[in-house]
C-alpha cells in the first residue's frame, strides 16, 4: 500500500507540474531529467558484460539508457529464466519417477496410468 501511495504522489506531482508549465523537481528526478548532477547510466558497464561479445542488445531496448527500466527488465528476465528451469524439471522428472498410489481413488486413476508430457492432456 505504501508503494502505491508513493507512485500516486509522484504521478500527481508530475501532472501538477505539467499543468503549471514547468516540471517539478520530483518529476525531473523520477523521469530522468538530463540536467541532473548524477552520472548518466551506461548499461554497457553493468555486471555481466563480458568479452568477447561485450554488451549485447540487438533490439536496442537499452537505447534510452533508463536505469530503472534496465533493472526491471533484468529482474524480469531472471524470474522468467527460473520459471523456465522449473518447467523443464517438471517435464523431465516424470520420465524417471512416478508417485505411488492413486491420483483419483474415486475414478481408480493411478499416477502410473497418466502418460508423460503433452500426452497427459489427452488422458
Amino acid at each position: 500500500h505504501v508503494s502505491s501511495l508513493a507512485v500516486a504522489g509522484v504521478v500527481t506531482s508530475a501532472l501538477a507540474a505539467v499543468r503549471a508549465g514547468k516540471p517539478s523537481k520530483t518529476a525531473r528526478q523520477f523521469f530522468g531529467d538530463s540536467s541532473s548532477s548524477y552520472a548518466s547510466f551506461d548499461p554497457a558497464k553493468e555486471l555481466g558484460v563480458q568479452d568477447p561479445i561485450g554488451f549485447w542488445d540487438p533490439l536496442g531496448l537499452s537505447a534510452d539508457k533508463d536505469e530503472a527500466t534496465f533493472k526491471r527488465r533484468r529482474a524480469v528476465e531472471i524470474k522468467h529464466g527460473r520459471i523456465a528451469m522449473y518447467a523443464t524439471i517438471g517435464y523431465i522428472v516424470p520420465e524417471y519417477y512416478k508417485f505411488p498410489g492413486y491420483l483419483s481413488p474415486s475414478l481408480g486413476l493411478k499416477f502410473s496410468d497418466v502418460p508423460n508430457g503433452l500426452a497427459a492432456l489427452s488422458k
